[in-house]
């Protein structure tokens, strides 16, 4: 088994994604709807001290777990012994909500966990501060992240950490098909014969959870995607492509979505050896080390379609009220927790990819079994964050559901629709 940092599902928002996946709000991109709470501040997550006082400082967050929660009071901590200004951390329990409550009340968290999903609509409405483009390390961010979190040629706020799609191996169940490493699929026919090879019995070959935040990576690899330069793609020839293809290894039986196979997402698919590989982000190698030990795996990079090498990203950044009183001290704190030396220790204690392009080298050399992991940023596609379309995700991924039983232009077709309403035309 691939010895792995600590991660879990629910780390990465985007990662944050598998759950909150269906929103858009995910693991991330990230996973922090439910998080664990500890909480000890104001519900809404706003510190009178901080937000009214220009004095302390409020951080709200969504938790993965302990593991994340005290280093991000630890970083926290440094950070305030250094400056002089006390800052409290505050784990939310429900992170959207609360930061809403906070906006409402006037008294917001200074500091904060902000998806791309919820980007369109504090920026609309005015309750978040756009400041990324004034970070003296904003060249250091990756590209595409720096992309999910600008509307309209502002870039908001500086993205904390990111995950990636890859494709996860059974080890064992690979080497009984007789593959080797000269198997490894690079295009979709080598995806297809791989699958073909390893469905067996009860295995089926591929699994994943039947969602745009799955089957978007096809459409990546057509060359396509749901939204172009703020257009609606829904209906291109590529994703028709991407959808035609993973219905044609359904058909055949290759492909199965997880929930078919009793499961309720791929990694438990994958761990319980009901499917051979598995499309997931790396917040599966912590589940598999907590729940499916002896599994032995490796991560690859997704194959290539006729567009080209393609997967999807999903990311959280660090938000900042409009309202603090403590604007500068709020900045100086984040570009601490951004900063590529902390960045690497957030990395070690939950296992998050730093969003700092200095330290990818640092981050593959430390877990090089999971670099294909930071090699999907080179190429990574943002799901669609702009206002209105997390509802036309959720529509979306209803149907997904039926993919195996559906046209997929006709699917894409709807989704065009829904998209030019969100996106005004």
């Amino acid at each position: 088994m691939i010895p792995t940092p600590r991660i879990t599902r629910r780390a990465l928002t985007a990662g944050a994604v598998p759950i909150l996946g269906l929103t858009l709000a995910a693991c991330g991109g990230s996973g922090f709807e439910d998080a664990d709470s500890d909480s000890g501040g104001t519900g809404s997550g706003g510190s009178d001290a901080g937000s009214g006082s220009g004095g302390a400082l409020s951080v709200l967050i969504g938790s993965s777990g302990d593991a994340e929660t005290k280093a991000v009071k630890d970083a926290v901590a440094a950070w305030s012994q250094q400056s002089g200004t006390a800052a409290e951390v505050i784990v939310a329990s429900d992170l959207n909500q609360q930061l809403s409550q906070g906006f409402a009340s006037g008294k917001p968290a200074d500091v904060f966990y902000l998806s791309t999903d919820a980007l369109a609509g504090f920026a609309g409405n005015g309750s978040i501060e756009a400041y990324g483009d004034d970070l003296a390390n904003k060249a250091d961010f990756f590209p595409k992240l720096v992309e999910a979190f600008t509307l309209d040629g502002t870039f908001y706020a500086a993205p904390k950490d990111f995950s990636t799609l890859a494709l996860i191996i059974n080890s064992d169940l690979w080497s009984a098909a007789g593959l080797t490493d000269a198997d490894i699929p690079t295009d979709w026919d080598g995806l297809h014969a791989a699958a073909t090879k390893l469905t067996q019995g009860d295995v089926v070959g591929l699994s994943m959870g039947a969602e745009y935040q799955r089957l978007g990576a096809f459409m990546a690899q057509a060359g396509g995607e749901l939204v172009t330069d703020g257009r609606a793609t829904a209906d291109s020839p590529q994703n028709i492509e991407a959808l035609t293809f993973v219905k044609s290894m359904m058909a055949d039986g290759s492909l199965k979505f997880a929930k078919d196979l009793g499961a309720g997402w791929g990694g438990e698919a994958f761990g319980k050896g009901l499917a051979a590989m598995v499309i997931e982000g790396n917040w599966i190698t912590g589940a598999l080390s907590n729940d499916f030990p002896d599994v032995k795996y490796r991560v690859v990079e997704l194959p290539a379609g006729p567009g080209g090498k393609g997967t999807l990203q999903f990311s959280n950044a660090w938000g900042l009220a409009a309202g603090s009183t403590n604007k500068d001290q709020a900045r100086s704190l984040i570009e601490h927790l951004t900063s590529p030396e902390q960045q690497m220790a957030f990395a070690k204690a939950f296992g998050v990819m730093p969003s700092v392009q200095s330290t990818a080298e640092d981050w593959s050399a430390e877990y090089p079994d999971l670099a294909p992991f930071m090699a999907g940023a080179g190429y990574a596609k943002n799901p669609p964050a702009q206002a209105g379309t997390s509802d036309v995700i959720a529509d979306l991924n209803s149907q997904l559901e039926t993919l195996g039983s559906s046209d997929p232009k006709t699917i894409l077709n709807s989704v065009q629709t829904n998209l030019q309403a969100a996106l005004g035309g």
